[in-house]
Parts: C-alpha cells; sequence; structure tokens
C-alpha cells in the first residue's frame, strides 16, 4: 500500500509540475502576443488616415539648410517615407529598395522626387540625414526640422511614431514608427500606397504603372 501511494502521489506531482509548466508556457506566449499587437500598428499597420487624407502641405528642412514645402518640387510625383537614420533594420531595407526601385525605373524616376523625412528630430539634424541618404542615391532628399513640424508632417500622411526606451542613458532609444512608402501625385494627391518588405522589382513595377 505505502509503494502504491507513493507512486500516485509521484504521478500527481508530475502531472502538476506539467500543468505548471503548460500555464508558464501560454503566459509567455500571450505576454508576446500583447507586445507583438502593441508595436505592430507602428511598424505594419495601414495608414491610420484614409486615402482621402492622406497627403498634405509640410514645411521642413533639406540637408543644405534650406526651407522646402510639398511644392518645392513642382511637375514631380513625390515618394516619401518616413524613418530616422538609427533605424537597426526597417529603414535602411527601404531605403535600398527604394533605390533600386529608382535605377530599374531608369528614365521614368525622373519623374520622382524621393523624400525621406525623420522621425527624430534630436539626432537627425539635416546634415545628418544629408549624409545617410547618400549612402543610398544622391535622388534621395533627407528632411528634418523641428519637432512640431516633423509631427504635422507625420499627422498629414497617417503616420504612427513613438520613442521606446532601450537603456538608462537620454540617447538609448529607437523610433517604432509606420513603415508605408506613399507615391504623391504632382496634384498632391496619393497615387499608391507601398507596403513595407517590398523588393526593388515589385516596388519598381508598382511605380511603373502610375507614371505617365
Amino acid at each position: 500500500m505505502s509503494e502504491g501511494l507513493a507512486t500516485r502521489r509521484a504521478e500527481r506531482r508530475r502531472a502538476q509540475e506539467l500543468v505548471g509548466s503548460v500555464v508558464l508556457m501560454l503566459a509567455v506566449i500571450l505576454a508576446m502576443m500583447v507586445m507583438i499587437a502593441v508595436a505592430l500598428p507602428y511598424v505594419t499597420s495601414s495608414p491610420s488616415a484614409s486615402v482621402a487624407q492622406i497627403g498634405g502641405g509640410f514645411r521642413l528642412i533639406d540637408g543644405q539648410g534650406q526651407i522646402v514645402t510639398d511644392r518645392s518640387w513642382p511637375g514631380k510625383f513625390l515618394l516619401v517615407y518616413f524613418g530616422y537614420t538609427n533605424c537597426p533594420d526597417t529603414c535602411p531595407t527601404t531605403l535600398a529598395s527604394i533605390a533600386g526601385a529608382l535605377t530599374k525605373l531608369g528614365a521614368k524616376a525622373d519623374r520622382i522626387q524621393t523624400l525621406f523625412i525623420t522621425v527624430d528630430p534630436d539626432r537627425d539634424t539635416p546634415a545628418v540625414m544629408k549624409q545617410y541618404t547618400a549612402l543610398f542615391s544622391p535622388r534621395i532628399t533627407g528632411l528634418s526640422g523641428t519637432a512640431a513640424a516633423l509631427a504635422e508632417a507625420a499627422r498629414a500622411y497617417g503616420v504612427q511614431y513613438a520613442r521606446q526606451p532601450t537603456g538608462a542613458a537620454p540617447g538609448d532609444y529607437e523610433m517604432e514608427h509606420s513603415a508605408y512608402v506613399y507615391l504623391m501625385t504632382p496634384e498632391g494627391q496619393l497615387a499608391v500606397t507601398l507596403p513595407p518588405g517590398q523588393t526593388s522589382g515589385a516596388m519598381a513595377a508598382d511605380l511603373a504603372v502610375r507614371l505617365p
């Protein structure tokens, strides 16, 4: 009887341990799902503004320190992307795809002015933006400005962004942000919204059909 009792107790203990492990695993999965749900809207969500509302006026600063607006390139399509120079993956990947797409478009790329607008004005000065965009293509113009001016531009395009600390120092942070690319017509209307993660070939194909 004592051996049987001990065996049953051992089996119950193992069952309890198994249940505890399953509960812990489910808790971890739930926590990860919550984290993804919080971060995902900034990185991959569709634009928060409706198609009719996307785009509008802005007043920012280019790499030469000159004030530019959405009307500074008359007759051009504007290819607009928001990000920041310290971005670890999404921004450099997207800018590389844009640069490759512009090359693939050939002469049609002359109809486009590409703008990379920072969401991190504390670190991305006009000079920093100029140096960074030059690493990808001379066709890409980096724009910076005051926090208020950049926030207004982001709102016009339905772009969401938020600072996320990664350490104790003031400069230890990343910027979560929407990652869509917008092609605007010379009249200021949205022509197409390009999703994150496109290859240069796919992006060139999407742009080509919308260019005269």
